[in-house]
């Protein structure tokens, strides 16, 4: 059995903790894009003001959505390790695919099978990639003994020019 991490809080905090996360990068990001996207879109003489209107219409949407599926994915993220009691990237990869299908579940059979599936293969590459950047790390980061001078014997051989 794995051991346990004890340097986050219990999960309802982490749910709750993980969603204000994500809704505040999900709104600092839309706000960023929209502000861009209204800006880009807008006749000249009201370029400012079609930004600031965007990014206050559209942020709190994005960061709501992010949010959602920040909290669901904790949820499940918390469940999973409470079924399974270990702490492995599998853990992530199944409540990807529970916060895929669920996020899909009102499109139907079709809609919440793909969105489990493509869902849970985006965590996995996630987990690969970094699994790979922590053996990289690793690897880069690994003792090295320091070379050690020859230990100098006095029966072996004589010093040269001494007399025998």
């Amino acid at each position: 059995m794995a051991s346990a991490d004890h340097t986050r809080d219990p999960c309802p905090y982490v749910v709750l903790n993980d969603f204000g996360a994500a809704f505040s990068m999900g709104t600092i990001g839309g706000a960023i894009w929209h502000s861009i996207k209204g800006w880009r879109n807008s006749p000249a003489g009201e370029k400012r003001i079609s930004a600031i209107t965007a990014a206050k219409t559209r942020a709190p949407v994005l960061g709501g959505n992010f949010g959602v599926w920040g909290g669901l994915f904790s949820t499940f993220d918390c469940a999973v390790k409470g079924v399974r009691r270990k702490e492995d990237p599998y853990n992530a990869i199944i409540a990807g695919f529970f916060t895929g299908g669920a996020l899909a579940i009102r499109g139907g059979w079709r809609a919440t099978r793909n969105g489990a599936i493509g869902c849970a293969c985006i965590l996995a590459v996630f987990e690969g990639l970094g699994i790979a950047l922590n053996r990289m790390q690793a690897e880069a980061n690994r003792p090295i003994a320091p070379v050690l001078p020859e230990p100098a014997s006095s029966s072996s051989s004589a010093p040269a020019g001494a007399a025998i």
